[in-house]
């Protein structure tokens, strides 16, 4: 655990250096889809840690939680084809550059672009800024395809991830979200690799 003075010069601002184990206490200002999530989780036996923070919009703005986690917060881009037809959950790195035309290569899919708004509220039911790996739980319908770069799994034994909502995080064993979570919710993942 970080000290105060570290957490001090810390860039997010209001900070809570609090790392608690498992859900919160009460369900008071929390949303619905926040409280599903920590319900999925812990019927599934998945441990995690959890920092609640300030809204964090970027990963710019994840660096002072990845401080406290002990884990790097994954980028998470939702995109599209350009008939809108298919929708993609991209999680990588945090600190990787993205690369469109080399992702669309990959996956036989010409011109992609970040997804609107409404098809992440619809599919997902998470907004701009919250955009996690868990949200998938919400697709029942599997209309979004999960893409893995390489590099989460092979470099990471901890994912960093928001519970649906952007004032919270998680830590989470990545063979927890790859052998449980995901074969529970039936989303299957396409590796990719990013330059």
């Amino acid at each position: 655990m970080k000290t105060m003075e570290t957490i001090e010069t810390m860039e997010t601002p209001n900070l809570n250096p609090i790392l608690y184990k498992g859900r919160p206490k009460t369900e008071n200002g929390r949303l619905p889809k926040e409280i599903r999530t920590y319900d999925l989780l812990d019927r599934l036996h998945i441990p995690y840690e959890r920092l609640d923070h300030e809204a964090a919009f970027t990963i710019e703005g994840c660096l002072g939680i990845e401080e406290v986690l002990g884990t790097e917060i994954c980028k998470n881009l939702f995109l599209c084809n350009a008939q809108k037809t298919s929708f993609y959950l991209l999680l990588m790195p945090g600190q990787k550059k993205f690369h469109t035309a080399q992702l669309s290569k990959q996956i036989g899919s010409s011109r992609l672009s970040f997804a609107k708004e409404e098809y992440m509220e619809r599919f997902l039911d998470i907004t701009p800024g919250s955009v996690s790996i868990l949200g998938l739980m919400n697709d029942t319908e599997n209309r979004v395809k999960l893409l893995i770069d390489e590099d989460v799994i092979t470099g990471h034994a901890f994912i960093g991830c928001h519970p649906c909502v952007n004032t919270s995080s998680l830590k989470i064993k990545t063979s927890d979200i790859l052998d449980t979570f995901l074969p529970q919710i039936r989303h299957p993942y396409t590796l990719v690799h990013l330059e």
